[in-house]
């Protein structure tokens, strides 16, 4: 440890399902790994105490990656519990002797939106807030004026240095390794422009539906879900220009100038999709204009990507579920051989789950006589293991005070300010069947461009769907 890190761990919401699914998880192999050596105080409202937060912490391991004797047995020793509602000044002058002697907390808010408030000023009264640093949750805002008062409320207790806005999506390790890819490559910079690429489409399908979740869905959607955050981020990734320095702010610079050159979104750059059933969910309206599906038509306003469509698609009840960026390159000026039509140029597809690939689909002659070829694919690297977390990764992040794999107020608002103008029901909702690439209407969107790729199902969805 460093005088520069963390020492202790504060969560609250320490009952709740974010802990449950992920930071008990994300705690334990922080411990196996040797990343974490300090108290860990959980806060919640529940009346159970310690051993009833060890109990909760032991159930979430056993349905979430396992309990590892050694490393849960130092868990529940370091773990201590404060009970108490946010808004009694006693729940934080408990919270101050449990500190102890730690100056430099970090504070994990695993709550709603609605209670960021009370929380910090419950933490500023009881002096919790000195030398320390929060870590919010997303959704930051449902649209940017929403986003712009939050932040505003983070700032009077907590300075911009010190307030971590965690998305997951940016500790996953495909999604590092495509920045990676981009910028520790030379031959890749020449053709990343629109002098070579044609179009780039980004998909992110998921098999599953709302799973018991609808009213949580209904207050969300698939564009404030993962397209305002999830999907611009890749998009700001793909088309960022490299970094000035090494240093987090360089990074997030970078971001932040791809995400402002991004093009406001209107409702013709929008197809809105409902799953057939999505209305018999529990909690959800009978008539709900909710859409669970999104295709979005993008442009970024920059010398290197005039011109170039971003073709963003995501849902629910998808037939496969994976993740997958296709930036399809121009075809060749002139037809030597065979003549080489839409869908068949070259591309770089970057697979980010649930396996990882990063492939170059070139062409090649056929065998025979005839001069004619066919769409091969390279494979530059595959896997399909990722040993840390994305929680594991940007908690151990926090901790050091490393802000490069969390978004900035800037970004938050830029990005909010991409899909402002067309959230809510401006835009129809028309319905598709489960297990379907979503409604006729989003093939309008990329009707220009040769349709949709579909990404293949992974083997053992193949599979699935044969028996």
């Amino acid at each position: 440890m460093t005088n520069l890190d963390s020492d202790a761990f504060v969560f609250f919401g320490a009952t709740g399902d974010l802990a449950f699914k992920q930071i008990f998880p994300a705690l334990q192999a922080m411990i196996r790994h040797g990343h974490l050596n300090m108290p860990i105080i959980g806060v919640a409202r529940s009346a159970k105490g310690l051993d009833g937060l060890r109990a909760r912490a032991r159930e979430s391991l056993e349905k979430h990656g396992g309990v590892d004797p050694q490393a849960f047995a130092a868990l529940s020793a370091k773990l201590q519990y404060v009970n108490g509602e946010y808004s009694s000044p006693e729940t934080f002058r408990e919270l101050r002797k449990a500190l102890g002697s730690a100056s430099r907390p970090l504070y994990y808010l695993a709550i709603p939106p609605d209670l960021f408030e009370t929380v910090a000023q419950g933490l500023a009264n009881a002096d919790c807030d000195k030398g320390a640093r929060v870590v919010v949750e997303k959704p930051f805002g449902r649209d940017l004026a929403s986003a712009q008062a939050l932040n505003k409320t983070l700032h009077r207790s907590f300075p911009e240095l010190a307030i971590f806005r965690i998305d997951h999506y940016l500790g996953k390790e495909p999604v590092q390794n495509l920045l990676y890819f981009r910028f520790a490559n030379s031959f890749l910079e020449p053709i990343w422009n629109s002098n070579y690429v044609q179009s780039v489409q980004i998909t992110m399908a998921e098999t599953l539906g709302v799973e018991g979740r609808g009213v949580f869905y209904e207050e969300v959607g698939t564009i404030r879900d993962v397209v305002q955050n999830h999907m611009l981020e890749v998009v700001a990734l793909l088309t960022m220009e490299a970094p000035v320095g090494h240093d987090a702010d360089a990074m997030r610079d970078a971001k932040q100038r791809a995400l402002r050159a991004m093009r406001p979104l209107t409702p013709g750059d929008v197809v809105r999709g409902q799953f057939r059933g999505y209305r018999d969910e529990n909690g959800v309206a009978s008539d709900s204009q909710v859409e669970t599906f999104a295709a979005i038509r993008l442009h970024i306003d920059t010398w290197r990507w005039a011109g170039v469509p971003f073709y963003i698609r995501a849902g629910k009840r998808m037939p496969v579920s994976a993740t997958e960026v296709l930036v399809e390159l121009k075809r060749p000026p002139q037809d030597v051989f065979d003549t080489i039509s839409q869908g068949q140029a070259d591309y770089f597809r970057f697979r980010l789950s649930p396996d990882v690939t990063i492939s170059l689909g070139a062409r090649a002659k056929m065998p025979g006589e005839a001069m004619v070829g066919e769409t091969v694919e390279l494979v530059v690297r595959q896997s399909s293991v990722d040993e840390m977390t994305p929680y594991e990764r940007l908690l151990g992040d926090a901790i050091r005070g490393d802000p490069t794999l969390f978004v900035r107020e800037d970004g938050v608002e830029a990005a909010w300010g991409v899909v402002d103008s067309i959230l809510g029901n401006g835009t129809p909702v028309h319905e598709y069947e489960p297990n379907t690439w979503g409604p006729a209407e989003a093939d309008q969107i990329i009707a220009g461009d040769g349709g949709w790729h579909n990404p293949e199902p992974t083997k053992a969805e193949a599979l699935a769907v044969k028996q």
